[in-house]
């Protein structure tokens, strides 16, 4: 694979770039404190703002590397979630995908938007080969967004997850490049 770091990406409605310490606050409120948004993700819920502002600070650091891939999502110049490679097996050409997005935003396709931007840059840029995902079973709405980029379900793996939730199935989503 080619790595060259986290570039700017552009859709009709979407620009994913890089975060900034600085996008805190808008983080915080918009989908790290609210259950709601974090309850099938393997992260806590945030308590306060600096807790947002601390794993900010890190991803920030992060990007130095070639291999970070992780990118803010806004609409309409408002912060509204993150997508990232969150794994990556070189020899593979594999990468996997987390992403999030702020109830305020939730059916409005966001996540799909930025989902199928990330991946055809994987595809056509990076030369992946495969890319994953996958979440809690009883995710319905991830389900779907995986389902809309073209992922196909390719298995369940029963009480292989571990969320907020506590133990639960994980289903494993994919799409390759000749898909």
């Amino acid at each position: 694979m080619k790595l060259s770091g986290t570039p700017v990406l552009r859709t009709e409605h979407l620009t994913l770039r890089r975060f900034t310490v600085d996008d805190a606050p808008a983080m915080f409120l918009g989908w790290a404190s609210d259950f709601q948004v974090t309850k099938y993700l393997l992260w806590p819920t945030h308590q306060c703002v600096e807790e947002s502002r601390n794993i900010l600070k890190k991803w920030v650091r992060e990007y130095a590397r070639n291999d970070s891939l992780r990118w803010a999502i806004e609409r309409d110049a408002s912060l509204v979630g993150s997508i990232a490679v969150v794994e990556m097996d070189k020899p593979l050409d594999e990468v996997r995908l987390g992403f999030c997005v702020g109830r305020a935003w939730w059916n409005h396709g966001i996540a799909t938007e930025a989902v199928l931007s990330v991946m055809s840059f994987l595809f056509d840029d990076v030369g992946a080969n495969r890319v994953e995902a996958s979440c809690d079973s009883r995710n319905l709405a991830a389900r779907s967004v995986l389902e809309k980029s073209g992922m196909r379900l390719e298995g369940l793996l029963r009480s292989a997850h571990y969320d907020n939730f506590g133990r639960c199935d994980r289903c494993i989503y994919a799409r390759l490049a000749d898909n």
